[in-house]
């Protein structure tokens, strides 16, 4: 059970259609293997993490069918079903993994159909509250931008339609392709790398924040290189915090449409990434980290 005001939600939420989102929610890459592949070490341990996530008072929890692959969502569905009214869960089509691990495309209509009944089958929905279309993106999920997503998205657009998918959204994708996307259905979150010391993605952010889209941050704490930054650091010390707090408050101060899904296998490390959401930044440590 969650309590009347749990940590999550002292950052505040923001619409994201007609979802009323809180800002922090919960990245599920960690409940899989190493590598997001294959069996965690742990199970009872990520079923832990993620009821634990949802006591705290995480509402929105990002996952994809790719994560193990498979091995994500049926611990999700298996630490959490009947999700409620309360909980709402965000995927991610047009990638997934072979048998050693590869991330390959596969954003063909056959294959994105195919991945969102297998998402809705293995999560035990009849109905999807976010498929993110997922871009290609190289090793370090750069975008490597295609000519166009139009299939794609209209493929998603039919399933919408069709009533397995509530909105629509998109992931690792350039400048430009929002507004390509808006053109066959709305759009109502974009997901690239963002962080404290990564913020090649500030024009992306400037733009959706103007058109009441909601900016989720993949890797805010650096992902599989984790942030390391000596002012980070200082200004964590100073204010009694430790540096992923500081850093997402960074995040969720920098803008009001900013989401932010840290993911974590340690039930002590879950308690430290929501933390960030009561923490306050004085100026003075506000400007030492926009200098990073």
């Amino acid at each position: 059970m969650t309590t009347a005001n749990p940590p999550a939600a002292q950052a505040g939420s923001y619409r994201v259609g007609e979802l009323e989102l809180r800002r922090i929610g919960y990245g599920a890459m960690q409940p899989a293997g190493p590598g997001v592949f294959g069996p965690p070490r742990d199970r009872a341990a990520a079923i832990e993490v993620l009821r634990t996530a949802v006591e705290l008072g995480v509402d929105h929890i990002d996952t994809a069918d790719a994560y193990g692959p498979y091995v994500t969502n049926e611990i999700i569905r298996e630490a959490l079903f009947p999700y409620g009214d309360h909980l709402h869960i965000v995927t991610e089509v047009g990638m997934v993994r072979d048998e050693r691990g590869s991330r390959l495309p596969a954003n063909s209509p056959e294959a994105l159909r195919g991945q969102v009944i297998d998402n809705l089958r293995r999560l035990g929905l009849d109905v999807l509250d976010v498929v993110n279309l997922r871009t290609v993106g190289g090793a370090d999920d750069r975008v490597a931008v295609p000519d166009t997503l139009v299939p794609q998205f209209e493929t998603l657009a039919e399933l919408q339609q069709k009533g397995l998918i509530r909105h629509l959204g998109l992931s690792t994708v350039g400048l430009d392709q929002p507004a390509e996307a808006q053109r066959i259905a709305p759009v109502v979150c974009v997901q690239n790398i963002y962080n404290i010391a990564d913020r090649g993605d500030e024009a992306m952010l400037t733009a959706t924040a103007e058109q009441d889209i909601a900016y989720v941050p993949s890797f805010p704490l650096g992902g599989f290189s984790p942030l390391q930054s000596e002012v980070l650091e200082s200004v964590a010390k100073r204010l009694d915090a430790t540096p992923t707090a500081v850093a997402q408050s960074w995040l969720l101060r920098r803008s009001p449409n900013v989401l932010l899904i840290p993911g974590t296998s340690s039930v002590a490390h879950l308690r430290e990434n929501i933390a960030g959401a009561a923490l306050t930044l004085p100026p003075d440590a506000v400007a030492e980290l926009d200098a990073i």
